[in-house]
């Protein structure tokens, strides 16, 4: 019993310290995360409707998917370009990291209209 409940207080404190870390955060990295919470939700809405309905136009599902998950990885590069803690990039401007981030998408999402026919 005293096992379980230390474990209990160990993972209280550990997402009190995540909290409070993460409370520091600033908006602009908080408004990224939200964005890559999103792209991998509607990613997995796809999949449960895929089981759930079924595949019939699989290269939509395809592209769907992909289209969210490399939306999100898209989003998790500009995060780490834009964060000031990260020492490589500090020399990179923000608006230069959204362009890079602006463009890729462009490129990924042209790719993913031309692999849906």
């Amino acid at each position: 019993m005293g096992r379980s409940s230390s474990t209990s207080k160990d993972a209280l404190a550990l997402f009190r310290s995540l909290g409070s870390a993460y409370s520091a955060t600033p908006t602009t990295l908080k408004i990224i995360d939200l964005y890559v919470v999103y792209a991998v939700f509607t990613a997995l809405i796809q999949v449960v409707h895929v089981a759930v309905v079924g595949s019939f136009p699989f290269n939509s599902f395809l592209s769907g998917v992909l289209s969210s998950i490399g939306t999100a990885v898209l989003a998790v590069c500009l995060r780490i370009q834009v964060n000031k803690e990260n020492k490589e990039f500090k020399d990179l401007p923000s608006e230069r990291a959204f362009a890079d981030f602006v463009l890729c998408n462009l490129v990924l999402h042209l790719v993913i209209m031309n692999f849906l026919g």
